[in-house]
């Protein structure tokens, strides 16, 4: 025990973490996106994303909906700038990690610091500004595979926990899969993280023809101020737990397609108003072809061919409105449905309508081949967006840990008000930005 304390300053002086320098460091960081790129279940053979001294973690770029049994699993690549899923928060930071004498990059982290809600409701007017909480988030660890075991993915949190602290972040959290033990190792182990929520991932493939809407509903497109205030009515602070105290931007955004509305074009002729609660449902959707795009490995040869069969009849036949799967076993990019709500008794019913809007406009980008939604595991909307098996997954895992300093102590209000053990409300909202 006593060598290994000696042992840890001299480790420590070899490996040197500093911020990210795009002209310096781009290509370095491109390289390192490419070796540690793996089945997003983390579980195969060795897991790139892992430091293996404790592992490393993506916020959930979907790790892992791998299909043991059918040995199929989803793969995905990060496209465009490296800051891509941090540039949008206001805090945000890259840091790379140099080992020894080399000058070459071994290890990178990203974190970011934002304003969410908790899902708490406000005790009064002075308690208004504690339903929001500054978190700091944790992504994209990468550590070399010839560099691993060295004490290189620990330093990194470290560090990258520090510089979110001292911008008054009151929580850190993360978000890797329950398959990924070497990243749970390293968070919950040896940074004291917690387990936290569960999100689950819905995926749909997106085919060529239009999706039929029923006649009794109605889809209105609405613009980003009427988008604001209606989720301001229907998904306050309190509702959920991580809606952005920035939604508006998020709303305004120029990957954020339209926000959709849908009600019913008319009651029937015995439908009393005054005792019929009125019936809608909202959601919003994001183009996520120009950040990531994903694949589908492993499947066997024989789904391979029946897919294919299916798109050439399609193409050669179309009238017979054959709904063909397109090509996933070459890279591909996906829409995501963010913001789902519904509420009366056709909720549910224009939901799946809203689902279908969705669909339509995702078939119009040749682009896109699933149309997907992250939610919370006990959100009515679950049992609504329609989704295939082998495009879906509830193995993500966030985890959580509350900053130790003052400034984020103040933050986070009082130790009877500890989010970290909560109970999780309906609503996970989850960023489309950071997906």
């Amino acid at each position: 025990m006593g060598v290994m304390d000696e042992a840890e300053p001299v480790k420590k002086t070899m490996i040197r973490v500093r911020e990210f320098d795009v002209e310096r460091d781009l290509r370095a960081v491109e390289e390192l996106e490419r070796l540690c790129q793996v089945g997003l279940s983390g579980d195969q053979g060795s897991d790139p994303v892992a430091d293996h001294d404790g592992g490393g973690a993506e916020k959930t770029t979907k790790s892992s909906k791998k299909k043991k049994k059918k040995g199929m699993s989803l793969y995905v690549e990060q496209i465009g700038h490296p800051f891509a899923r941090v540039r949008h928060a206001p805090d945000n930071v890259m840091l790379v990690a140099e080992y020894g004498d080399e000058d070459e990059v071994v290890g990178v982290i990203k974190a970011c610091t934002r304003m969410v809600s908790r899902g708490k409701k406000k005790q009064s007017l002075s308690s208004s500004s504690k339903q929001f909480v500054k978190v700091a988030c944790l992504l994209g660890l990468r550590v070399s595979p010839s560099h691993r075991r060295l004490g290189i993915a620990t330093e990194l949190v470290r560090r990258a926990e520090s510089w979110c602290a001292a911008r008054g972040a009151a929580y850190a959290t993360m978000a890797t899969t329950e398959s990924n033990a070497a990243s749970l190792a390293l968070f919950t182990g040896r940074f004291a993280y917690a387990p936290f929520r569960r999100p689950v991932f819905l995926g749909h493939p997106v085919h060529r023809h239009r999706v039929r809407i029923p006649r009794a509903h109605r889809v209105l497109r609405l613009p980003p101020p009427l988008a604001v205030a209606a989720y301001a009515a229907l998904l306050p602070p309190s509702a959920g737990e991580f809606l952005p105290a920035d939604l508006p931007a998020l709303l305004n955004h120029k990957l954020t397609l339209g926000t959709y509305l849908a009600i019913q074009r008319g009651g029937g002729p015995d439908e009393d108003p005054a005792r019929t609660p009125p019936s809608f449902a909202l959601l919003s959707v994001w183009d996520a072809t120009r950040s990531l795009r994903l694949r589908v490995g492993g499947a066997p040869t024989l789904l391979r061919a029946s897919l294919a069969a299916a798109r050439a009849l399609d193409r050669h036949a179309p009238w017979l409105q054959v709904p063909s799967v397109p090509d996933i076993f070459r890279p591909f990019g996906t829409y995501l449905m963010y913001g789902l709500r519904m509420s009366g008794p056709e909720g549910p019913a224009l939901l799946r309508s809203l689902c279908r809007h969705a669909h339509n406009v995702a078939r119009k980008n040749p682009a896109c081949a699933v149309l997907a939604a992250d939610l919370g595991p006990d959100d009515p909307a679950k049992a609504v967006v329609p989704h295939w098996p082998k495009f879906s997954c509830d193995e993500d895992v966030w985890c959580i840990k509350k900053l130790g300093d003052s400034t984020a102590s103040d933050n986070a209000g009082s130790d009877d008000d500890e989010w970290t053990t909560s109970p999780p409300p309906s609503v996970l909202f989850v960023d489309p930005r950071e997906f």
